[in-house]
């Protein structure tokens, strides 16, 4: 087994090296275990566009928060399960992309899969999308839990951003194994330091957060 010093020197190299702001780490190169998937570098998100700002599928993280998702992986793996990354660092240019999208009302085209029962005009007043977002700050990441097995997602009882009630944390009518996923998802990440958003099973930040700045390099 390595030696806890040999961990303490690894991320201190990462973070020396790295040709990110100061205290940022891209999560695989911490643990090239936890599965990457950024939505916003596809087309495969509530807007239907690639979003500004993602360049890459390579998902950044401050450097406090890595080390908790590590603690978060190594619980999950004894279990024979991964973490699956949908969004972490978010560049407020992101943000701003999305503010201009919701203005454009004609554009609905993923509507029928992400907000078929919520007006598109009703996503930024009722929550579901701001102005500023935590991910800017570095240290919330969207995620979810994969088997390892079979490489599939646990069923959470939503797609990721759906927006709705369904999408709550605490949703009563799903399933009892849709449920007993969430709370495994809810447990593992609250045992290692991150607070859920209430509205968004799959959205958590890291507390404390090291940053109270909003960043906007890009993701590349």
């Amino acid at each position: 087994m390595l030696s806890k010093y040999f961990y303490i020197f690894f991320f201190f190299c990462i973070v020396c090296c790295s040709k990110l702001p100061s205290g940022f780490v891209y999560i695989n190169d911490i643990d090239e275990s936890i599965k990457i998937d950024l939505r916003y570098s596809t087309k495969n998100n509530f807007t239907g566009h690639i979003i500004e700002g993602y360049k890459s599928n390579m998902a950044i993280i401050s450097y406090d928060a890595a080390k908790f998702l590590v603690q978060v992986q190594n619980d999950l793996k004894k279990k024979n399960l991964s973490l699956k990354i949908f969004d972490a660092y978010r560049p407020q240019m992101s943000v701003n992309y999305f503010i201009k999208w919701s203005n454009d009302l004609a554009d609905t085209i993923n509507k029928s899969l992400y907000y078929p029962k919520i007006k598109k005009a009703q996503l930024f007043p009722m929550g579901y999308i701001a102005e500023r977002s935590g991910h800017s700050r570095g240290s919330t990441v969207d995620l979810t839990i994969i088997d390892n097995k079979t490489n599939k997602e646990l069923d959470m009882g939503t797609i990721y951003d759906f927006f709705g009630p369904e999408s709550s944390t605490d949703f009563s009518n799903i399933t009892d194994k849709q449920m007993s996923n969430r709370l495994l998802l809810l447990k593992v990440m609250t045992k290692n330091n991150f607070k859920n958003y209430p509205m968004e099973w799959w959205h958590y930040t890291l507390v404390p957060e090291p940053f109270d700045s909003y960043f906007n390099f890009v993701i590349d």
